[in-house]
């Protein structure tokens, strides 16, 4: 049951068709972005003319860009990964917590073992595309995203719901600025690394949603007969 604390959906019935689209729409960017881009080593005149200004402006301030880069990075994503799933699990949001926790995995997955090595676009010898970094902030802003305001909601004030994910979203400009600043990436590697993340959330709380259809009723059923 929807109702239970350990039924509770991810997504309300009304947004699974918006998270299904969306999910499609993130997975066509990619692989369109992909085709144009795979096998080059140096920016198109579109990248060129985001990315010269930021790394000007940043060329003499390196530790500023990493820094702004490191929300991206391993040791910060699994950190808000395990207090966003303590959060869930605390509030008996089970696939909230499922959630919490698979995101950023299936996300860096993706960028790293599959479309990496597909589309293999370099920059300084490095393969780039799509970005691991915005990928891994992508999903974790997702993900807050979703535990936020689907149903049911987190019992806090409303602007404290809306600063919430305006920090999370501002981490990921951040991030977007600190890898190009630093040349780890292309913008539009940052575009599709966000695509991926956002879709992987998407993906994940669409399948997760699935299981509860099955998994309940069969413990009513089993508790029904003891």
């Amino acid at each position: 049951m929807e109702g239970t604390r350990s039924g509770r959906l991810v997504l309300a019935a009304p947004a699974r068709p918006r998270a299904g689209v969306l999910l499609a729409g993130c997975a066509v960017l990619v692989a369109v972005l992909g085709i144009l881009f795979a096998h080059q080593s140096t920016p198109d005149r579109f990248d060129h003319a985001v990315d010269a200004p930021v790394i000007t402006g940043f060329s003499g301030h390196p530790g500023v860009a990493l820094w702004l880069a490191y929300p991206g990075t391993t040791i910060p994503a699994i950190v808000v990964s395990v207090v966003i799933a303590a959060a869930c699990l605390i509030t008996g949001r089970l696939r909230g917590a499922v959630l919490a926790v698979a995101a950023v995995p299936v996300a860096v997955g993706l960028c790293e073992v599959l479309i990496k090595p597909w589309v293999h676009r370099t920059y300084l010898n490095q393969v780039v595309y799509p970005s691991g970094h915005v990928a891994t902030i992508a999903a974790l802003a997702a993900t807050v995203t979703v535990l936020l305001f689907a149903p049911p909601r987190p019992a806090m004030p409303r602007w404290l719901r809306f600063l919430i994910l305006a920090l999370a979203y501002l981490a990921a400009v951040a991030v977007v600025v600190g890898v190009i600043a630093v040349r780890f990436h292309y913008f539009t590697d940052t575009v599709a690394g966000a695509a991926v993340g956002i879709g992987t959330v998407c993906g994940l709380a669409l399948v997760l949603d699935l299981i509860p259809a099955v998994w309940p009723s069969r413990v009513t059923r089993r508790s029904a007969t003891t």
